[in-house]
């Protein structure tokens, strides 16, 4: 990558909710849908489904750190997940639904460690923080009904997002707190 482009990646649940709240910030290049973490080659969106390929659903964001800071995608991270939940995110259970921060660099990894100290010590949550922290690996890229499903599937994603508790979930716990 040129110097003004930088990858990070994130799992927080279901790829779908975590597309919409980076997509379209100034100095975000793109944000794609995919599966990350696991030890199967090529996976298809019916293996992670299965359980059994080891990955999480990921998003990659690829940006450009002069206009978007890394720190800046952490703040927004953070707030879209249940961190203290090792069992998956919301009405999405399962180990492909849980959540991490890929690291692609010594730095992402501080700053990753950095924030996921601060949130455990902010006294926002009484459960541990569990969000890992671990090396980026071979990301592949979801089938393309995945990607930006927000737009191409508005309605199903607003109805699948409000079944899911995660708005509810994020007001309790991120809004004015």
């Amino acid at each position: 990558m040129s110097e003004n482009r930088e990858v990070a990646t994130f799992a927080g649940g279901c790829f779908w909710c975590m597309v919409k709240p980076f997509d379209e910030l100034p100095g975000i290049i793109d944000v794609i849908s995919g599966y990350s973490g696991g030890h199967l080659e090529n996976p298809s969106y019916e293996d992670i489904k299965a359980g059994n390929s080891g990955h999480y659903e990921v998003v990659q964001i690829t940006f450009n750190p002069a206009l978007f800071p890394y720190e800046r995608l952490l703040e927004l991270y953070w707030p879209q997940i249940d961190p203290t939940d090792e069992g998956g995110q919301f009405h999405d259970r399962g180990d492909q639904y849980r959540t991490a921060i890929f690291y692609h660099n010594e730095e992402q990894k501080q700053l990753a460690e950095k924030t996921k100290k601060a949130i455990g010590e902010s006294g926002r949550f009484k459960k541990p923080i569990v969000t890992k922290i671990l090396p980026a690996s071979i990301f592949y890229p979801a089938e393309d009904y995945h990607q930006k499903f927000y737009k191409k599937n508005p309605d199903e994603y607003k109805q699948d997002r409000e079944k899911s508790g995660r708005d509810q979930f994020i007001d309790d716990h991120w809004k004015n707190n």
